[in-house]
């Protein structure tokens, strides 16, 4: 995920909605630390916190945590918001190395610090303390927990493979994207319902809420990889070029200009004057509006599975964070 730091982060939005979630996720950050510590190992203690300690948004802490206020109960709620992110930077590490990312959230990567093998060692460690976790909550919650990791995996194959021949690329693109990307966010709303003993309608809302928003907010990333500058990201733009990964904007580009495809789908864009290139085509292009469009088009739909829970403080907050999706890109 981009951090696009011009935009309000996504806790203002949901502070906007008179929904403090600052002391929780303090608690969250405390868990987080203590999670990932072995007593018996120093050096897995401080790598697998590394990227912990170098920050990022907690979207998915966030939205676990606004899940639970749909119940009664916030006893496991800090737990259930720590499994996600250990589930999130997990990924991080592992996208890493497959992408051969030298800088994560302005810190030296695991991969370009230590080594490919040692940031895979250190996302599988994550995944399994984050399993513990999921393990003590109870058997629905691991459940859950197992098959958004199906989907991840599976996503990440559909993207490193990509579409068959015959399957429409911008139908593939959004399913690796509810895969890859969706459907954590999804789980991480809907955990924090259930752990909070919420009704079950609501938490299927809540589920559908956070698989529409995710897909938005991956949009939006692709959106901004190309649109950003390197201020603005924190990393270069065009990261997504340099791998040869195919995102929504860059089909939609090509859909309206096909002379583009000689440029921006001929397979990884490693030069940097070449990538800058295509960047320069790709900012004005009708592609790149469309697909802000689509964010929005998503946020909005996320905000219609809204309407049929209770309305307290919360929903509201979660209807500002459609918001916040919406305008990161404009």
């Amino acid at each position: 995920m981009v951090t696009a730091q011009r935009f309000p982060g996504p806790l203002a939005a949901v502070e906007s909605a008179g929904v403090h979630l600052a002391d929780d996720l303090d608690l969250v950050e405390q868990a987080l630390r203590a999670v990932v510590r072995d007593a018996d190992n120093a050096f897995i203690s401080s790598a697998a916190g590394h990227l912990i300690d170098a920050g990022g948004k907690r979207f998915r802490p966030m939205m676990a945590l606004l899940g639970a206020h749909f119940g009664p109960s916030r006893t496991q709620i800090v737990e259930a918001a720590a499994m996600t992110e250990l589930v999130h930077v997990a990924t991080l590490y592992h996208d890493d190395v497959m992408d051969e990312a030298p800088v994560r959230h302005g810190v030296i990567t695991a991969n370009a610090r230590w080594s490919n093998t040692i940031a895979v060692l250190l996302g599988d460690y994550l995944l399994a303390r984050a399993a513990e976790l999921g393990a003590g909550l109870g058997d629905a919650v691991l459940k859950l927990q197992l098959g958004t990791l199906r989907r991840l995996v599976r996503g990440q194959v559909n993207e490193t493979v990509g579409p068959l021949d015959g399957v429409d690329r911008s139908g593939h693109c959004l399913r690796v994207m509810s895969d890859k990307s969706a459907s954590l966010i999804a789980m991480a709303v809907r955990l924090g319902a259930m752990v909070s003993g919420a009704d079950e309608h609501v938490a299927r809302c809540l589920e559908l809420y956070g698989e529409l928003l995710g897909t938005a907010f991956q949009i939006s990333d692709d959106v901004l990889d190309i649109a950003a500058t390197e201020a603005e990201l924190g990393k270069k733009p065009g990261t997504d070029l340099r791998e040869g990964i195919v995102t929504l904007p860059v089909l939609y580009a090509v859909e309206d200009d096909p002379a583009l495809a000689d440029v921006v789908l001929a397979g990884p864009i490693t030069d940097d004057d070449c990538r800058a290139f295509a960047l320069e085509l790709l900012r004005p292009s009708a592609g790149l509006r469309r697909a802000r469009q689509e964010v929005v088009r998503y946020a909005e739909r996320a905000r219609d599975m809204l309407h049929d829970i209770p309305d307290i403080p919360a929903r509201a907050a979660l209807s500002a964070l459609c918001d916040f999706v919406a305008v990161r890109t404009s």
